[in-house]
């Protein structure tokens, strides 16, 4: 296969967007990123988009070739791809296969969600729909129950704490006032978000990502003609990907999030890397928990040992290794079909050395985890700076 570099990035502000739909933002984030990696004047060979949930939210489907004409790229191949919330990982993995393996030349992979128009408890049964039919959605289940439950475990077996929990978002929140793209431009200190509303105990209202609309874009080439384009370009190392039983009540131990264990493993392999040698990540804290689970299923702590590396300032800015210097799905925002390609543009960034007040000094490698469903399908990422 060959080697597969990102030459071009960009993304919407995410937040309450009002006034631009979903093609709007889709359009917008393409566009920078096109602009960014110097491909203004070339034919694309194929279009990736990411997106969870448009025929429901905006009454719209077929958005990738919609997308494609919009952006005057015909006859661009052109694909819609959908895995929940780890779209956006899924369709950069789509492209880096097609360049790969000769297949394209050229690639556009953007992701994007249209969501707060939509009344919220509309969009908590649509995103409950990730879960297992039979046996969780029918009886009531959502992803805020779901969490609960799971933090609940991680808190009975690991020691996790509210102030833990709190200490997440404290972080993310600090570290989003940095991000000019971020949705919650707010700080929060411990005591607010420990006395913030209870959705699903001991889920509280600063536990958890807001609903946002936001797109954002990379553009791929081979690794060999990346500096055609950009000076700066950056290369995918490595990916993996797997699933784990769809209900969750059904896995072996519950706090174990094997499918992240999985895609991260494959991901160092392909990479020939370590957990040790990455600089910073972006870990899919939709939830705050998932950040300190993620962390150690990944490989980075010793399981139970994430909320200790937490409290020592190990995943701060400044720390040994910095987790969600963007401010993570918890403060940037969670539009569903963007998020795993925005986790890929602020490692672009923080790799080119492009992130300003948040940036991570000295980064080389990075990694990202999208987290599909409730954990049941991962995609993990491994970026290096060429």
């Amino acid at each position: 296969m060959r080697d597969v570099a990102i030459i071009g990035c960009g993304m919407t502000k995410f937040g309450r967007l009002e006034g631009k739909g979903l093609m709007e933002l889709l359009v917008e984030a393409s566009l920078k990123a096109i602009d960014d990696g110097g491909a203004g004047d070339r034919d694309f060979d194929a279009v990736y988009v990411a997106n969870f949930a448009a025929g429901e939210l905006t009454h719209q489907t077929g958005i990738a070739s919609s997308l494609v004409d919009q952006l005057s790229l015909l006859p661009a191949a052109a694909d819609r791809v959908e895995n929940g919330p780890a779209s956006g990982g899924s369709a950069i993995k789509n492209g880096f296969l097609a360049v790969a393996s000769g297949a394209h030349d050229l690639v556009l992979v953007v992701g994007g969600e249209k969501m707060t128009h939509v009344d919220t408890d509309i969009i908590t049964d649509i995103v409950a729909t990730l879960s297992q039919p039979e046996t969780e959605y029918v009886h009531g289940v959502t992803l805020p129950s779901l969490v609960a439950m799971f933090t609940r475990l991680y808190m009975q077996h690991h020691g996790v704490t509210e102030r833990h929990l709190a200490m997440v978002a404290v972080k993310n929140h600090a570290n989003a006032l940095k991000n000019p793209y971020a949705h919650l431009q707010k700080a929060v200190t411990i005591e607010g978000v420990m006395n913030s509303v209870m959705i699903a105990d001991p889920l509280r209202l600063y536990h958890c990502c807001p609903i946002s609309d936001g797109g954002a874009s990379v553009v791929l080439c081979p690794a060999d003609e990346a500096k055609n384009y950009s000076d700066a370009p950056v290369r995918i190392a490595g990916f993996g990907q797997a699933t784990d039983t769809h209900a969750v009540h059904e896995r072996e131990n519950p706090t174990v999030l094997k499918a992240v264990q999985l895609a991260s493993k494959r991901a160092f392999e392909m990479a020939k890397l370590m957990p040790g040698d990455i600089n910073v990540a972006e870990l899919h804290d939709a939830f705050v928990i998932l950040e300190i689970a993620q962390s150690e299923d990944a490989g980075f702590f010793r399981k139970g040992e994430g909320a200790k590396a937490l409290e020592e300032g190990k995943t701060a800015l400044d720390g040994e290794l910095p987790i969600n210097p963007s401010g993570g799905l918890k403060a940037r925002g969670h539009p569903i079909g963007a998020t795993g390609v925005a986790q890929v543009v602020e490692l672009v960034w923080q790799l080119r050395g492009e992130s300003g007040k948040r940036q991570v000094k000295g980064a080389e490698h990075a990694y990202c985890c999208n987290f599909g469903g409730f954990g049941n399908n991962v995609v993990a990422h491994i970026l290096e700076r060429m």
